[in-house]
């Protein structure tokens, strides 16, 4: 019978095979939590301030009857008082300036009441840098604390960070108490750390 020859260089390949998808999986998967390439990426967003919709004149048909016909009420002489909505346009309850955290970060944070009621945290002229999963947050923390490593309890979260330039507006929820808002931060939620914060003083009415 034919002499068998020992098969050693199996064991050698299986392992090197081995090893090589444990690099490409540890590789793909720094890759996704990291996203380096998000360092030199920028995306600009720029948006208005939101404002009050429009009113819709409603035509209403004539009847067909004469004797169900009725006069329009006198207007004052002054016109129709514009709706108090409208009037009031709207407000800044607060505004801060941003300070640098892990990244370079520069812009206003404003607090604005709208003219229906709600309000939104108003974000103009940021610059910071883009990273994977990055969010705008309400902290009850001070600014000094906060653009790091420090949220503080009662922290709200209110969406993904649109752009990490421009003009952006971000809704805040109802019943949120203002009371406790100490700061508006721009943080990375997959690495807990703050890129950068503004503290949100009230102003002056």
């Amino acid at each position: 019978m034919p002499e068998r020859i020992p098969l050693r260089g199996r064991a050698p390949r299986r392992a090197l095979a081995a090893a090589t998808a444990i690099t490409l999986f540890v590789a793909g998967l720094g890759l996704y939590l990291f996203q380096p390439w998000r360092a030199f990426t920028t995306t600009t967003v720029d948006e208005a301030l939101p404002a009050p919709a429009a009113t819709t004149a409603v035509l209403v048909a004539p009847t067909t009857a004469a004797s169900t016909l009725t006069m329009p009420a006198p207007q004052s002489p002054t016109g129709p008082a514009a709706p108090p909505s409208a009037a009031a346009g709207p407000v800044d309850l607060a505004r801060g300036r941003f300070v640098s955290g892990e990244h370079e970060t520069t812009g206003t944070a404003r607090l604005v009441r709208l003219a229906d009621g709600s309000t939104v945290l108003r974000l103009e002229s940021l610059s910071t840098s883009e990273g994977p999963d990055v969010r705008v947050y309400l902290s009850t923390r001070p600014a000094s604390e906060s653009r790091l490593d420090d949220l503080g309890a009662g922290s709200i979260e209110l969406d993904r960070l649109k752009g990490n330039r421009g003009n952006q507006n971000y809704v805040l929820p109802a019943g949120v108490d203002l009371a406790v808002v100490r700061s508006a931060v721009i943080w990375c939620k997959r690495f807990s750390v703050g890129f950068g914060a503004a503290d949100l003083a009230a102003v002056a009415g």
